[in-house]
């Protein structure tokens, strides 16, 4: 008897090891990629207690969270998982981004509102500058470009507007981590275009194209001016009203070849004439900033 107390223990435990998943990773596929398409950009609104309190325990996320002052980089959510970051958005077709991207927030308190004016909060250079580094790693990475690195209101211009008009995405593009267009593309449109404004049907071509979700009707709506006012506070942010303008157009052309090429090769162009295109307010009604704030870097 005592010789089968032994035996049969010994069988079961063979039986349970014969069970266990055994997987060959010795070989790997070619054709495949990091599940990463995307850097969301963000700034908190709130101090940094706040934020991290938020980002840690309530239904939001961010992969990344650069604090203030001393900036110190934490990472709250493994790149391999997904954060709650992006919400209901779009890029260059590509919805609901949380999937496809890395968001990182940066401890800003965004803008407070006044009677007349928005009043928008500067960004610290060291934060900035920490930002940069953890872009390069990110990228280096993942094999991203420079062109993956967008604003959350590149992404949803509907509703937000981090990181904002003051930020310095200049310096983002003189460091590699990030794109503008091409000075010399825009110059010749600047001059082709000599101070005319293309049809609002065309400005709308063209930030599909580079990548945003935006009507397609023709018509200056709400929704509309916010997706240009999104443009307008990433690439010229002098002026970010939503409004069509020649300048505006200079810059989108340079970042939507085709659209570009279509507006110049047309034997007619349609022009944008504000009389038959009666400007509707952005659905956000955004107040002018109280001071013309010029953007680090």
């Amino acid at each position: 008897m005592s010789y089968w107390k032994v035996l049969l223990p010994a069988l079961a435990l063979l039986a349970g090891c014969s069970e266990q998943l055994i997987i060959d990773d010795r070989y790997h596929a070619r054709s495949q990629d990091s599940r990463v398409q995307y850097i969301v950009l963000h700034y908190t609104s709130s101090g940094f207690e706040r934020s991290f309190k938020v980002l840690t325990e309530q239904d939001v996320s961010s992969h990344y969270l650069i604090s203030d002052h001393d900036p110190v980089i934490y990472r709250l959510v493994d790149e391999n998982r997904r954060a709650w970051h992006a919400g209901d958005s779009s890029w260059q077709g590509r919805t609901w981004l949380n999937a496809s991207s890395i968001g990182i927030e940066m401890v800003n308190e965004g803008y407070v509102d006044q009677p007349d004016c928005r009043r928008w909060q500067a960004w610290d250079q060291r934060q900035i500058d920490a930002l940069i580094l953890l872009l390069r790693d990110i990228q280096q990475r993942n094999d991203l470009g420079p062109d993956a690195v967008i604003g959350h209101s590149d992404i949803a211009p509907q509703r937000k507007v981090d990181p904002g008009p003051l930020f310095p995405w200049q310096q983002l593009v003189d460091a590699g981590v990030a794109s503008g267009p091409d000075t010399q593309r825009v110059h010749v449109m600047h001059n082709w275009l000599d101070g005319r404004v293309p049809a609002v049907s065309w400005f709308q071509g063209a930030l599909a194209e580079y990548g945003y979700q935006v009507p397609q009707h023709g018509e200056l709506d709400g929704a509309t001016r916010n997706v240009l006012a999104a443009f307008q506070m990433r690439f010229r942010q002098s002026d970010y009203s939503g409004q069509p303008d020649s300048e505006t157009a200079s810059l989108l052309a340079a970042l939507a070849p085709e659209q570009a090429s279509a507006l110049i090769s047309a034997p007619a162009p349609r022009w944008y004439t504000p009389a038959e295109n009666p400007s509707v307010p952005p659905s956000g009604a955004r107040l002018p900033p109280c001071t013309a704030h010029p953007p680090a870097g």
